[in-house]
């Protein structure tokens, strides 16, 4: 038995929502699909040696299976011996690096460890340990924690591709609790359905205290990384997961399933059904070129759905693709996602918008949401009906964008997409003190006449280096004191905001390839943009730093950066970040 993907759904295309407009839904998994490799336990245990302390086992393909494992002179030679020990608190399993073992090892219930003893899993010697699996999962973890895995290279084949996951943790117990201490790190995971999966049954609860830090996951199916947990009740949300930190996790190549019409496959990572979340320092990339042509909702770079309190930031999403007309985008704040914040992250290349935040179902759950201080640039590639930030949806409400730069620019021969896309469906949601830049595109693209009291636009700059042009409704406006006059948008207390000036990118011209390479637009005007809102003024925090990490000063800025400038004023090149 597997457990099935991260959205085992069906489509929740939205009534009413324009054609070719529809997006990756919040997703639920049936209790046929929370399923966990149960068959592969261990049925046998043999005798332990007789000591009170805990004990280091060694495997190597040179060992012998007689031997007692535990030195590396007297190494076992298989997976499937080390996978009869039942682990006990502060056990160790040490697999020789640089070389090759086949086979799956399974953690089940009544073993594994503590939070201050944790069992480790990882390789001794030179290089990483393989583990190489036939059709199974590479490390199945059932129904118990206080595991950690680290510096290991986990590789599936056809039949895992299609079938299981690389690294699972799974938790269907019925008492109703979570299980603490999950660590994974230093490990390359490929050729899996998902590379690494947690989740929880219906009915049960999750695993917290989990970080997954300084691994890649790539060439699987369906996803680099996904949390998973059961359907989500607005009534009452019981998140699956706590505490959940990914931090510098590459998530590439991930291509999506062809076969897969009713769901979403191809993301980087979904994070689903968890409470405090932080994913931050980490990438996705040339993901989803497989995802199914004819499928209702696609895939995503890094992305969250019934979660909350959920921090992405300090990442970057790129040339991740679709292969129907939806999603396909960098970053997204999806179904009855609370309390969370995009910041800080680089979207560039994607097939999708940039950034996304969208509500298909009506439970009043999608709420209290930031997207503030990212760069967009030439996204919506192939899809310009999003734009570089979009939101939309149903009871969507108590959004705020802020301080973002978006640079949409036209693919030769194709459409045009807008830097900013609004839908119905939102209310309470401000926009302000935004670069939004095109050549000719709508700087500003709503199908909806949003009046102060569901919307509230401020301080933006519209800059076009074609003709300018925003989308109001049915109206199209060449200018904005002719769109500030006829909307009521762009003022505070009947004092005119907003500009259309150039913001004086450094060369937005050049291609963005890293979170450095950002500085090419930064705005060496963006401080001194007529029109902006200071946001405290009007109750809000912007937080401490800008893009970049630089301290906010008390001059109010529009934009995700701008440089610093040394005495005689003059710009100057903004530092590499982390990346």
């Amino acid at each position: 038995m597997t457990l099935q993907g991260p959205r085992a759904v069906t489509s929740r295309r939205a009534s009413g929502r324009p054609a070719g407009f529809a997006r990756a839904a919040g997703a639920t998994l049936t209790a046929a699909a929370l399923l966990c490799g149960c068959s592969a336990l261990k049925p046998y245990t043999p005798p332990r040696p007789v000591t009170e302390d805990s004990l280091t086992f060694y495997v190597s393909p040179d060992g012998d299976d007689d031997n007692d494992g535990l030195s590396p002179k007297s190494a076992w030679r298989t997976l499937k011996r080390a996978d009869e020990v039942s682990f006990e608190p502060g056990d160790r399993l040490r697999l020789q690096g640089g070389r090759r073992l086949v086979g799956e090892l399974t953690i089940g219930p009544e073993e594994a460890g503590s939070v201050r003893e944790p069992v480790v899993i990882d390789s001794y010697g030179a290089g990483k340990a393989t583990i190489a699996t036939r059709g199974t999962a590479g490390i199945a973890v059932h129904n118990t924690s206080g595991v950690e895995i680290r510096n290991l290279a986990i590789t599936g084949d056809s039949a895992s591709r299609r079938h299981e996951d690389g690294i699972r943790f799974f938790n269907d117990l019925d008492e109703r609790r979570r299980l603490a201490h999950v660590r994974i790190s230093g490990v390359d995971v490929s050729r899996f359905r998902n590379g690494i999966s947690i989740a929880a049954a219906a009915g049960s609860l999750g695993f917290r205290d989990v970080a997954v830090t300084d691994s890649a996951t790539h060439h699987n199916q369906n996803a680099g990384l996904v949390t998973v947990g059961p359907r989500f009740e607005a009534d009452d949300p019981d998140y699956a997961h706590q505490k959940v930190t990914i931090t510098r996790v590459r998530a590439y190549a991930n291509s999506g399933d062809p076969k897969e019409h009713d769901r979403n496959t191809g993301s980087g990572m979904v994070l689903g059904s968890i409470r405090q979340a932080v994913v931050q320092r980490s990438a996705a990339y040339d993901n989803g070129a497989k995802s199914s042509a004819r499928a209702d909702e696609g895939p995503e770079g890094i992305w969250t759905y019934d979660s909350t309190r959920v921090v992405i930031q300090n990442n970057m999403a790129y040339r991740n693709r679709t292969g129907s007309q939806v999603d396909g985008g960098g970053f997204g704040l999806d179904n009855n996602v609370s309390h969370s914040v995009l910041q800080y992250n680089l979207a560039y290349g994607n097939d999708g918008p940039g950034f996304l935040v969208y509500s298909g179902e009506p439970t009043n759950m999608h709420k209290d949401n930031t997207v503030r201080f990212n760069y967009s640039w030439d996204d919506a590639r192939k899809l310009p009906v999003y734009g570089g930030i979009v939101a939309y949806g149903t009871r969507l409400r108590d959004l705020d964008i802020y301080n973002n730069t978006v640079l949409q620019r036209s693919p030769e021969g194709g459409e045009r997409a807008p830097a900013l896309r609004l839908r119905a469906g939102i209310r309470n949601v401000t926009i302000r003190n935004n670069i939004l830049v095109t050549d000719g595109a709508p700087v500003l693209d709503s199908d909806t006449l949003f009046g102060q009291d569901r919307v509230r636009i401020q301080g933006n700059d519209y800059y076009s280096t074609g003709p300018w042009k925003l989308v109001w409704g049915d109206d199209v406006f060449a200018g904005l004191d002719d769109w500030r006059d006829s909307s009521g948008q762009e003022e505070h207390r009947t004092v005119p905001t907003g500009s259309t000036e150039d913001p004086c990118l450094v060369d937005a011209a050049a291609p963005v390839t890293d979170r450095a390479g950002a500085g090419n637009l930064v705005a060496t005007c963006g401080g001194l943009l007529a029109g902006a809102m200071p946001l405290r003024s009007v109750g809000v925090d912007p937080g401490p730093v800008d893009y970049f990490g630089e301290r906010l000063s008390t001059t109010t800025l529009v934009g995700a950066a701008a440089p610093p400038r040394p005495s005689d004023g003059s710009p100057t090149p903004r530092p590499r970040p982390e990346a």
